[in-house]
């Protein structure tokens, strides 16, 4: 194992190994930046393409190449066989060497993986360094129960995973969750009474500068009226076109009282209602500060934006993880949950009008932001790495749950 952290100088090096999905990424650099505004020395492992714009022309990157993946069509518990089989196995086997020879070559004190990026999981374990899995979902925390067999059978894929690194296929490490710490971007007042696995600490949202947001059209925005944000994240576009039709048809009538922003590529909706703004892009944060409401699918990162302003929702769940969020965030109070598939436009109407108009929904939704701002956010997360890096913590008190064999459910991006 690897002693020689926080050096004489107090400077660790943390590694960042992330899943090069976009909303995967946000946390993961809001983190890092903030362990490099404390001093420390961090470098990234993925494809450049992706992270050099998110990290900065200074920092280090260790470069995997890049590959493209199908677009996902699976829904329910088949995509979560889909996510495997056709996006988490081959990205490792894929980065595997380069992730190997980073760690290596850089000697990091600590490598920060994403749960996904087994990868990063196993270099740091063949290598002898402590290791931190960041979870920017919530489905493998919090598993559903349809499948009973589903547990096992992604258990034979993190044995795969290991004989491709020639390591022993079973040793009771859960490549998803680190025996040393596990951050994860959610609170309490969602997960509910979910056994945690062991060494975690549920940080809220872990959000930060954004160094590509884009420019927006202020002069657009009416402050007399309400304003809704409509996005189906970034890997569900291609799936999206007749809700987002409904949900037009919905906001449509509404243009007296409510502005809308689609977040989507402008041939989603060639021909928007006159209140609703189309744009591929836009500067998330700054957006949520002044929305009333967001209607999304249900992704982590989004639900956390505007949880953490205090924002209800609507959300129509797709797949994977976003049918778990979507029930959580129900049972808190601060969001009402819809049909992707049948809710009509005058559904997705009263939908949006209540979250609007019954002022519970944004009590409940503020309630949430200050239970994410109690939990540290970013701060939170970067203070743990550290006091890893230093040595405190590993193996026996950075939270609560069950590290090696930690034994909780398959999940989704």
């Amino acid at each position: 194992m690897n002693v020689n952290v926080c050096h004489d100088d107090g400077v660790a090096r943390f590694l960042v190994v992330p899943v090069p999905v976009v909303a995967r990424l946000w946390p993961a650099v809001a983190i890092g930046d903030a362990l490099a505004a404390q001093g420390h020395d961090v470098a990234w492992c993925g494809p450049e393409s992706d992270l050099r714009p998110l990290v900065g022309p200074d920092m280090t990157v260790y470069p995997t190449g890049k590959r493209s993946y199908r677009a996902f069509r699976e829904v329910g518990m088949a995509a979560v066989r889909e996510l495997w089989d056709e996006y988490v196995i081959p990205l490792n086997r894929f980065i595997q060497g380069p992730v190997d020879r980073a760690v290596a070559e850089y000697q990091p004190d600590v490598v920060v993986a994403d749960q996904y990026a087994l990868a990063g999981a196993l270099a740091a374990d063949k290598h002898g360094v402590r290791w931190a899995t960041l979870c920017a979902g919530i489905l493998e925390l919090t598993p559903p129960a349809g499948d009973p067999g589903l547990q096992e059978w992604v258990r034979s894929k993190l044995a795969r995973a290991r004989e491709t690194a020639g390591l022993p296929a079973d040793d009771g490490l859960d490549l998803r969750f680190s025996p040393y710490l596990v951050i994860a971007t959610t609170t309490q007042a969602l997960t509910g009474t979910a056994p945690m696995p062991e060494h975690c600490v549920l940080v809220g949202a872990a959000l930060g500068p954004r160094r590509t947001d884009p420019s927006f059209s202020w002069d657009w925005w009416e402050p007399g009226r309400q304003h809704v944000l409509v996005t189906a994240g970034t890997l569900s576009d291609h799936l999206v076109h007749d809700f987002v039709a409904r949900m037009m048809a919905a906001l449509g009538p509404m243009a007296s009282r409510v502005q809308a922003v689609l977040n989507t590529a402008a041939d989603v909706i060639p021909d928007p209602p006159p209140n609703v703004l189309v744009a591929p892009r836009v500067p998330m944060l700054d957006l949520m500060a002044r929305l009333d409401a967001v209607v999304c699918s249900g992704g982590q990162s989004t639900v956390n934006e505007a949880l953490a302003r205090g924002v209800p929702l609507v959300i129509a769940p797709i797949r994977l993880g976003e049918l778990a969020v979507a029930e959580q965030v129900t049972r808190a109070g601060a969001g009402i949950a819809v049909s992707f598939s049948a809710a009509t436009p005058a559904q997705l109407a009263a939908a949006v009008t209540a979250v609007l108009d019954e002022p519970g929904y944004r009590a409940q939704a503020r309630r949430l932001r200050d239970e994410f701002s109690a939990a540290g956010g970013t701060g939170a997360a970067a203070a743990r790495l550290i006091a890893l890096a230093a040595g405190e913590g590993a193996g026996g008190s950075a939270g609560t749950g069950a590290g090696r064999s930690a034994g909780t459910g398959a999940g989704g991006i």
